[in-house]
């Protein structure tokens, strides 16, 4: 890796976490810059403005993160429900990242960003409708195997999904604990059970 591609992804990195613990518009450049240990003159080299750094952060660390832990333990799964269940199982009780004070890098930037900035919606629209398409095929998948309800609508599975793990992560971070995760856990196993 070049010097120069070093630092831009040493400035995403470093102002990822400090964006993750504080959030995106308290986060400011030079709290990023004291942190990267970069000059002015370097950050603005590889980024016009603030906004272009965070849409950054979104296409270039969230997105392939997201892949893996979102999309692709759908894919890999045969089995639907059990799909459904480890993917939020990780995510919420064994993902080392993503903690339970902070709650989900990308609804807090939703939370922060959406409502101001339309590029920062169309990325976070992105992300989401990636997860909302994963989860449609692994009914879909469910459905042809057998093993999901042949009248199970694909789509209300993925919005009901979506819509609770978000919830779950903000009501984390309200409680600070993982107690919550588990009565979540708990009810999802009982609505999955419902799809067979």
């Amino acid at each position: 890796m070049k010097k120069a591609e070093a630092t831009r992804l040493n400035i995403l990195q470093k102002a990822f976490e400090l964006i993750y613990v504080k959030g995106y518009q308290t986060t400011s450049i030079d709290e990023i810059l004291a942190t990267t240990q970069v000059t002015k003159g370097a950050f603005y080299y590889h980024f016009k403005n603030k906004d272009e750094m965070g849409l950054a952060i979104i296409d270039e660390l969230l997105k392939p993160s997201f892949d893996a832990t979102f999309i692709q333990p759908l894919e890999k799964e045969k089995n639907t429900t059990k799909a459904l269940y480890d993917m939020m199982y990780e995510l919420l009780m064994k993902n080392d990242f993503l903690k339970v004070e902070y709650g989900c890098p990308a609804s807090n930037f939703t939370q922060e960003m959406a409502p101001w900035n339309k590029a920062f919606t169309k990325a976070l629209n992105n992300l989401s409708e990636q997860w909302k398409q994963a989860i449609i095929k692994a009914v879909e998948t469910g459905k042809k195997n057998g093993m999901v309800n042949a009248k199970t609508d694909g789509e209300q599975v993925a919005v009901f999904i979506m819509s609770g793990y978000w919830g779950i992560r903000n009501l984390g971070k309200l409680k600070n604990s993982k107690s919550v995760y588990q009565v979540y856990l708990k009810q999802l196993k009982n609505y999955l059970e419902t799809l067979r």
